[in-house]
C-alpha cells in the first residue's frame, strides 16, 4: 500500500463538468465522441509501449495478464475497460461520482471486474501499479506538480506511466478550444487554454517526481488520415515514462 498521503488536486468545477457528462459518456456520438475518437489512437501508442517496456508478445491479446494498471480520471472507463481485456488487474479512480457510476454500470454489461473509486487518487489506499494511466487529465487538476507526484508514489519502482495532454500552442487554442467548441465537437467549457502544459513543461514535472520520459508522440489530425500518431505534437501528445 502506499504511503499516505494528504495531495488535493481534484478541481471542483472541473469535476462537476464532467459529472454532468456521465449519461453519456458511452455514446460514441454524444458529448464525449472525441474521446471516442482518440481513443484506437491512445490505445496504439499505450499498447507499443507495454509491449517495449515489459519485453511482451506484440501478438498476445493479453500482454498485461499477471500486471496491475491503474487509470486515474478514468471517466466512464473507456480506457480501463480495454487494459482489463488485457489481462491487467484493473483500477480506475475519477473525480466524478457520477462518472463511476456509470463505469461501474458499463463494466458489468462488460462482464469486467475493475475496482472504481470516486475521489481524490490520494484518498483511496490502492498501493502500486505495473502499469498507471492518465489520459487528457492533467489539465484539468488544480497541481499538476502534486499530480504527477501522487502518479509517481502509485507506480511501481519497474513501472509504465502513460500520459496525454493538450499542447498549450496557438493551433490548439484555434482548433481545440475556439473551433472544437463551438462548432459542437466537444462540450462549451471543456477546455481551458492556458492551463495546457508544453511537452517541455511535463517533462520537468516528470523530472522533479524522479521519471524520465522514454517516447513521446503527437496526436494530429488531416482529412486522410483524422486522429493519428505523429511526430507534430502542436495539437496534442501522449507519452510514455518510467524511474530514472
Amino acid at each position: 500500500m502506499t504511503k499516505a498521503s494528504t495531495a488535493t488536486t481534484i478541481n471542483a468545477a472541473e469535476a462537476a463538468h464532467f459529472g454532468a457528462l456521465a449519461a453519456d459518456w458511452w455514446d460514441p456520438k454524444g458529448s464525449s465522441a472525441m474521446l471516442h475518437k482518440l481513443n484506437p489512437v491512445r490505445l496504439g501508442f499505450i499498447r507499443a509501449a507495454i509491449d517495449s517496456h515489459f519485453e511482451g508478445d506484440s501478438k498476445s491479446r493479453a500482454p498485461l495478464t499477471g500486471k496491475s494498471a491503474l487509470d486515474v480520471g478514468c471517466g466512464a472507463g473507456l480506457l480501463c475497460e480495454p487494459l482489463a481485456r488485457m489481462g491487467a488487474r484493473m483500477a480506475g479512480v475519477d473525480a466524478a461520482p457520477e462518472n463511476i457510476e456509470a463505469a461501474k454500470a458499463h463494466a458489468v454489461l462488460s462482464g469486467l471486474n475493475i475496482d472504481y473509486r470516486a475521489g481524490e487518487i490520494a484518498a483511496q489506499g490502492l498501493g502500486t501499479f505495473d502499469v498507471v494511466t492518465s489520459m487528457e487529465v492533467i489539465e484539468h487538476v488544480i497541481d499538476p506538480s502534486a499530480f504527477i507526484i501522487e502518479l509517481a508514489r502509485h507506480l511501481k519502482p519497474d513501472g509504465l506511466l502513460l500520459l496525454s495532454t493538450p499542447n498549450r500552442t496557438a493551433a490548439s487554442r484555434l482548433f481545440l478550444v475556439e473551433a472544437a467548441e463551438r462548432l459542437g465537437q466537444v462540450p462549451r467549457g471543456t477546455h481551458h487554454w492556458d492551463q495546457f502544459l508544453t511537452p517541455e513543461e511535463l517533462t520537468a514535472l516528470l523530472d522533479g517526481a524522479g521519471l524520465q520520459v522514454v517516447e513521446m508522440q503527437g496526436i494530429a489530425f488531416s482529412p486522410l488520415k483524422g486522429l493519428h500518431l505523429s511526430r507534430n505534437m502542436a495539437l496534442n501528445y501522449i507519452l510514455s515514462a518510467r524511474f530514472a
